[in-house]
């Protein structure tokens, strides 16, 4: 007997297809009815084309029954943010200010390769105006809320991919990560997401946080996150900064890990995590040690990256603002507003000392990394917080200064770095932790994630129905 079809992975719908079992047909069908019984509690996505889901889907379902394939993510439905570029299909960036009737003509590099791998794209997913904060919502489509409760945020910016995930809204779902836009949704959702290393995966239009941001898989299980990475890595040539990169990072996904030396720290820069992670992270080490890596009391010595991150990060809504006339700025999110106005009080000398710093810290960073394999640390300080709060209210003894502090710092370096899945707080919310590694060795990253993956069984896990099912609520 199959399971309940929209909690399988990826991989597992792709047997069944192989053994046909079932259709894509099928899946889009129960996932689209899944999409519309979960959009009033969750609002996990903004725009989705039932039709033309439906059409992929059937043209999937020929090639399966032909044995024509494209790949075995063919027929696997996915949702992409709305920061990314869907040819025909509108993408507004949350942002009112963006014209919804203008030529919608260009299909991002990473949905190109989705196209040719025969993925279906199920529709667009929520995030904040133009990715600005880490809590998803915006003046156009509203709040989405986390499905393990929707009493709280799922993170941002990639909050809608985060929900979907978690909800069973398909196994699959591209985020971007800027600051850690994948990484902190996968953590409060409870789902797997990643920050390749910056230029593995191309990006065109140019993102508006270069050179921070990057396209990211997000999944529920590590084995399809580095599946769904070879996918979207496929060079572009609108981006020259990609690196041609030929590690089939799937084929090499259960490689053992044993004897590499891992750093492990409770604090980065200066910040700590509350005790509600911290513990739960620090109980993780006895499982590490099991596998058979050897872990280390240390990390990268470095002050607080978090200004040199802001006068970059501003200086980007700044240039972002400047695309747009001054009717268009009054529609901007208060928020959003807010970034733009910090961005237009810095100078050149801001922005090239901010350049030059960044430099530094790559060069610790790559310092660290020439002996020790991997690095990890807390994803978050904090799990998920209460709807209209930008940070939580800070605790006695309690070190962080922002819910990106252990995040933010390696989109400054480029380094790749993963967050999944590791435990529950007492209120039965998810914690993840986050595996750094060496700019260019994603496949070291995902190799001691998928390790740590099938020691703990936090693999494929979704927030149960009742949390945003419940009667009352549906």
């Amino acid at each position: 007997m199959i399971k309940e079809i929209h909690k399988l992975s990826a991989l597992e719908l792709s047997l069944l297809y192989k053994k046909k079992s079932i259709s894509p047909l099928e899946v889009s069908k129960i996932i689209l009815d899944r999409i519309n019984i979960t959009h009033e509690n969750l609002n996990a996505f903004c725009f989705c084309d039932e039709g033309n889901v439906l059409k992929q889907a059937k043209d999937s379902e020929y090639r399966w029954i032909n044995n024509e394939q494209k790949s075995l993510f063919d027929g696997v439905p996915i949702s992409i943010k709305d920061l990314i570029h869907v040819k025909s299909w509108p993408t507004l960036h949350g942002s009112k200010a963006v014209d919804i009737n203008q030529k919608w003509d260009i299909d991002a590099p990473s949905v190109i390769n989705l196209k040719k791998a025969g993925a279906i794209i199920l529709g667009k997913t929520n995030t904040p105006e133009f990715g600005h904060k880490g809590v998803t919502e915006n003046l156009v489509h509203g709040i989405t809320n986390n499905p393990w409760n929707i009493d709280m945020n799922a993170g941002g910016s990639s909050g809608g991919a985060g929900s979907a995930l978690a909800s069973g809204l398909g196994p699959l779902a591209l985020g971007t990560d800027g600051g850690g836009s994948c990484r902190k949704p996968a953590n409060y959702c409870g789902v797997v997401g990643m920050k390749p290393s910056q230029g593995r995966v191309p990006s065109w239009p140019a993102s508006y946080l270069w050179p921070l941001s990057s396209a990211g898989p997000m999944t529920r299980s590590v084995r399809d996150a580095a599946y769904l990475l070879d996918i979207i890595s496929q060079n572009d040539v609108r981006d020259p900064e990609t690196f041609h990169n030929k590690v089939n990072t799937f084929d090499g996904i259960e490689k053992q890990v044993q004897g590499l030396k891992v750093g492990f720290s409770l604090s980065f820069g200066g910040s700590e995590p509350r005790i509600e992670v911290s513990d739960i992270i620090e109980n993780t080490k006895s499982l590490f040690q099991k596998i058979g890596v050897k872990l280390f009391d240390v990390c990268p010595e470095i002050i607080n990256p978090m200004k040199t991150y802001r006068v970059i990060l501003d200086s980007a809504w700044m240039h972002t603002a400047s695309q747009f006339n001054d009717a268009q700025k009054e529609k901007f999110d208060p928020t959003f507003a807010a970034a733009v106005e910090r961005g237009s009080k810095l100078t050149a000398v801001d922005l090239r000392k901010a350049f030059g710093e960044r430099k530094n810290f790559m060069r610790i960073v790559s310092e660290f990394f020439s002996e020790y394999d991997l690095l990890i640390l807390p994803t978050n300080p904090t799990t998920s917080y209460p709807h209209g709060t930008r940070e939580p209210v800070p605790e006695e003894n309690d070190n962080w200064k922002t819910t990106v502090c252990f995040t933010a710092p390696f989109n400054i370096t480029g380094n790749p770095a993963i967050s999944i899945p590791c435990g529950f707080s007492k209120s039965g919310l998810p914690v993840g932790l986050q595996i750094i590694g060496n700019y260019g060795c994603d496949n070291t990253v995902l190799n001691l994630a998928r390790a740590f993956e099938k020691e703990t069984g936090f693999v494929n896990q979704l927030a149960p129905d009742k949390f945003y099912l419940s009667e009352g609520r549906n």
